[in-house]
């Protein structure tokens, strides 16, 4: 999402900012709106699941919780909940459930400096080194962003059957030798998932509003009952961590 939205508001300005859900902003509106007003937008990053919008003074960082889109020159819907209108073009803020989060800042919040690094830059030594201080079920660590941010349900999943790693196993237990090849895993997947353009499993759209085609390439994620692609057995699911976890019983041990 971040790199669709990047080429449409970078050095953009905001003309104007409206909230119509009080529930996704951190803030009073007016006074959010206010602040945002004739600023110009400077650059756009990724912090984990975080998306950092950089202004003249200050951050607008949106987390999109489970449903939210982040869309350029799209037209209203009765979950839009921000609008932004710039001096070219709108980018507007859909939500259905309304679990992500807006908020504006002289600096990044304290939650987003407190990650953990970022999977694809960590070392590998850093990586052992976090998780032999976790006596959790791996598939939880790999979920704790304090541990390394960004990676999430579907990731976790198809990392740790591509390592042959049960989800169930404590992280601190892990062998280097296994802990190495669950880095390269964690590294591989995620780079092809972002050349895939993401997993569109639910409502998931980039910028643009286009969907992502990494879910054709899931070996175990939403796979329950299926057989799996390496030994056939069929893979199992149960909660772990309080998410789903898929996983084959027979390739990861």
């Amino acid at each position: 999402m971040v790199r669709t939205l990047r080429p449409s508001i970078v050095g953009r300005r905001i003309i104007n900012a409206e909230f119509g859900q009080l529930r996704v902003l951190r803030g009073l509106p007016q006074d959010t709106a206010q602040s945002l007003a004739g600023q110009r937008i400077k650059a756009i990053e990724r912090h984990g699941k975080f998306i950092a919008i950089q202004l003249e003074r200050g951050f607008l960082v949106v987390h999109l919780g489970m449903t939210g889109k982040l869309l350029v020159n799209a037209e209203r819907t009765k979950w839009t909940h921000a609008l932004f209108t710039l001096d070219k073009g709108t980018m507007l803020f859909d939500d259905p459930r309304q679990f992500g989060r807006i908020e504006y800042g002289p600096t990044l919040p304290a939650r987003v400096t407190a990650l953990g690094p970022e999977p694809l830059e960590v070392p590998l030594d850093e990586f052992a080194r976090r998780l032999k201080q976790r006596r959790s079920p791996i598939k939880a660590v790999l979920l704790n962003q304090a541990v390394v941010r960004g990676v999430g349900n579907i990731y976790a999943d198809e990392s740790l059957f591509r390592a042959g790693i049960n989800p169930k196993r404590i992280a601190a237990s892990l062998s280097p030798p296994r802990v190495a090849k669950l880095w390269e895993a964690m590294r591989s997947v995620l780079k092809e998932a972002i050349a895939g353009g993401g997993s569109s499993v639910s409502n998931y759209v980039d910028a643009n509003g286009c969907q992502g085609s990494y879910q054709q390439s899931h070996n175990v994620y939403q796979r329950t009952g299926e057989p799996c692609v390496v030994c056939g057995a069929k893979i199992r699911r149960n909660i772990l961590a309080g998410r789903s976890t898929h996983y084959c019983g027979s390739c990861q041990r």
